[in-house]
């Protein structure tokens, strides 16, 4: 039985000049789960939203999408609320109540169901999601990934048949993350319930998927299982590869070698390949023995790429103490007096002109950090030294806008500037092409995708001409080719002197390109060190490329680097 399907449906947006949607046709079957990926701005929320009634946005549209074979926008509201489920991209934008267990309680509230059955679902779900523990918190004492999975449980308690979840990990750590969507897998396997899940991270959710859509300019470039769409995507050289999880883009990268093993790249064709950290650690075993590896050659074959990334990119110098731009001692901060402390005794040293980033789990203080360090609160002990002027990019990018277009909202940043009209006008000019949003210039902020508000949010704070940027998730719903953009910028910005300081639960951008990792914990830092010995030996906090190549080759961190190695033995 069929449980969604888009009949050619085409839908542009008033005022555009391109359609947001593009003649798209499939179908999802009941109990399915479809994972559907793409870069910013290519339709994918847009999609999403015509499963919803009540979150259709105003524009054209053209051709069909259909619930059980009945129009989604003719379905009565009691059941389209009921039947379909939407966890959003914005946490906040989905919480109407104040406390968490009457978030929990409103839809089944509006639906009027009977105290009894109301209490009966939301203890389940509470049980279930393991939220206990926060159930009769504010909620504006959860953090971002507190919020999501609240959102989460909301949703299933009323016992949906379709789930949609629109990038709903983008504010989690890696290991709640996993959680999420282990849960979202029980719910399709236990409960039959389909789901549709747009991710820009693609390492598990992949290999959860049944089927796979890969969505390019509104269209749909492709609809396969997940081996086929990485086997595609590699024959086709297509951008969206590198978005592809890392054992995927390792496999590919090595078998279709034309330049160092033409022989094989011919014969290869487009093979599936491994799509588990557990598949890729076997086929990496098997690739090894063939070629007789040992631990010295291993070590020396690492050596040797690492050195070559070394020339490209060199580890950042340690500098004196003069050279700190930011520096806390024995910092101490709670937001009540009879509440727990949030940061306990921190000491943190960041360096002039260094990417520093600072991972750990949801909850644990980073951002209470951030807005400590720019003077938005006060601690309750210690001391914090600034060393130039600071500027934050908050987790919502929407705290930032103000404005009715793109174009105005970042002219509004330059509004105390020292600057005459036309230097403004060509500064917003050269930061609307440096963010790649130059054709949405015209575009309500609230109408952009998540990734286009976070490149716009980061716009208005590069235009403030910062010397110390505080950034809080600045990844977060950026699709992988924008990420090696954001990447160049932040260089560049360091390499200019600029300090950064980074809040990220991106752990593969972070070992790619941050000078020096720290971890969180406990109201303070355990570890620190450069990337490469930061994320070396981690089991969670570590990348998937680290996790497939440990035993062979145990400093490789990024997918790179261990498809180079294997290169190098085939």
């Amino acid at each position: 039985m069929e449980m969604i399907r888009f009949d050619n449906v085409s839908f542009t947006y008033p005022l555009a000049d391109r359609p947001a949607l593009s003649e798209v046709s499939f179908s999802v079957s009941e109990s399915e789960f479809l994972v559907v990926c793409g870069k910013s701005g290519c339709g994918k929320t847009t999609l999403l939203r015509q499963m919803k009634k009540n979150l259709i946005p105003y524009g054209e549209l053209t051709g069909e999408v259909l619930y059980c074979g009945e129009p989604v926008e003719s379905l009565d509201d009691r059941r389209s609320a009921s039947e379909i489920g939407f966890v959003q991209q914005n946490p906040d934008n989905q919480i109407v109540t104040d406390k968490v267990w009457h978030e929990l309680a409103f839809g089944l509230e509006s639906l009027g169901l009977d105290n009894a059955t109301i209490r009966r679902r939301v203890a389940e779900m509470a049980s279930y999601f393991d939220i206990q523990s926060w159930f009769r918190k504010d909620v504006s004492e959860l953090s971002g990934g507190q919020k999501q999975l609240l959102n989460l449980a909301s949703v299933m308690v009323m016992q949906p048949r379709l789930l949609v979840l629109d990038e709903p990990t983008s504010q989690l750590d890696p290991i709640a993350a996993s959680e999420f969507l282990q849960t979202v897998r029980r719910i399709n396997r236990d409960l039959g319930v389909t789901v549709i899940l747009s991710e820009h991270r693609l390492e598990e959710a992949f290999t959860m998927a049944d089927r796979v859509v890969v969505m390019d300019h509104g269209g749909v470039l492709s609809c396969d299982a997940p081996r086929s769409i990485g086997a595609k995507l590699a024959q086709l050289q297509h951008p969206m590869f590198y978005g592809l999880p890392a054992v995927t883009k390792i496999y590919h990268t090595v078998m279709t070698d034309r330049e160092e093993h033409p022989e094989t790249a011919e014969t290869y064709a487009g093979e599936a390949g491994p799509l588990t950290v557990r598949e890729g650690r076997l086929w990496l075993k098997e690739e090894a023995a063939t070629a007789e590896l040992d631990v010295q050659t291993a070590g020396q074959i690492l050596r040797e790429v690492r050195e070559e990334k070394t020339e490209t990119r060199p580890p950042a110098p340690r500098r004196a103490d003069t050279d700190l731009a930011i520096r806390t001692k024995d910092l101490w901060f709670r937001y009540r007096k009879d509440a727990p402390d949030v940061l306990r005794d921190l000491n943190l040293q960041v360096e002039r002109g260094t990417l520093y980033s600072l991972l750990g789990g949801n909850g644990v203080g980073k951002s209470t950090l951030l807005k400590v360090l720019q003077g938005i609160l006060k601690p309750r002990r210690g001391s914090v030294q600034i060393s130039g002027r600071a500027a934050m990019l908050p987790q919502n990018p929407q705290a930032l806008f103000s404005e009715i277009t793109v174009e105005d909202d970042l002219l509004e940043a330059l509004h105390y500037a020292e600057k005459t009209d036309e230097e403004k006008v060509a500064a917003v000019e050269s930061m609307l092409q440096l963010l790649q949003i130059e054709h949405l210039r015209q575009v309500h902020p609230y109408d952009l995708s998540g990734g286009e508000q976070q490149r716009l949010a980061l716009g208005k704070v590069l235009l403030l001409e910062p010397e110390i940027l505080l950034l809080d998730e600045p990844t977060k719903g950026l699709d992988p080719f924008f990420k090696i953009t954001l990447a160049e910028i932040l260089k560049d910005l360091a390499a200019q002197g600029i300090t950064i300081l980074m809040v990220s639960h991106d752990i593969e951008f972070c070992a790619a390109y941050a000078d020096r990792c720290a971890m969180f914990f406990d109201g303070g830092i355990i570890s620190e060190g450069e990337a490469e010995s930061f994320f070396t030996g981690n089991n969670f906090y570590t990348t998937t490329a680290n996790r497939i190549a440990r035993e062979y080759f145990p400093g490789a961190i990024t997918w790179e680097e261990v498809a180079a190695c294997i290169r190098r033995i085939r």
